[in-house]
């Protein structure tokens, strides 16, 4: 069971894929990060940002979320605009699962 919220039945075959494959990360934490903001993004995002999103949906788990935790520093190759948008998303005072 993926978690997600979103049909994809609207989408292009891209963005079909780009959904999917943020909810099947390999780490549950990461696929609810990453998943829930392609959940409320995907529809939207220009064609430059989901190339960004596809370069973050590449990066190891261990490394992905140390950057949204804080506990690493973001490489300035990837310290993109799609993923102050994807931290800023998750940066709340509840946890993500609720």
């Amino acid at each position: 069971m993926s978690g997600s919220t979103r049909t994809s039945a609207d989408l292009d075959p891209r963005r079909r894929k780009i959904l999917f494959r943020s909810w099947h990360r390999g780490m549950r934490e990461n696929d609810l990060i990453m998943g829930r903001f392609a959940d409320a993004e995907i529809g939207t995002m220009s064609e430059e940002e989901l190339d960004e999103f596809e370069r973050l949906i590449e990066v190891l788990d261990r490394d992905l979320l140390s950057w949204i935790t804080g506990e690493a520093q973001v490489p300035d190759n990837y310290d993109s605009a799609i993923f102050r948008r994807l931290k800023a998303f998750h940066h709340h005072g509840k946890p993500i699962h609720v």
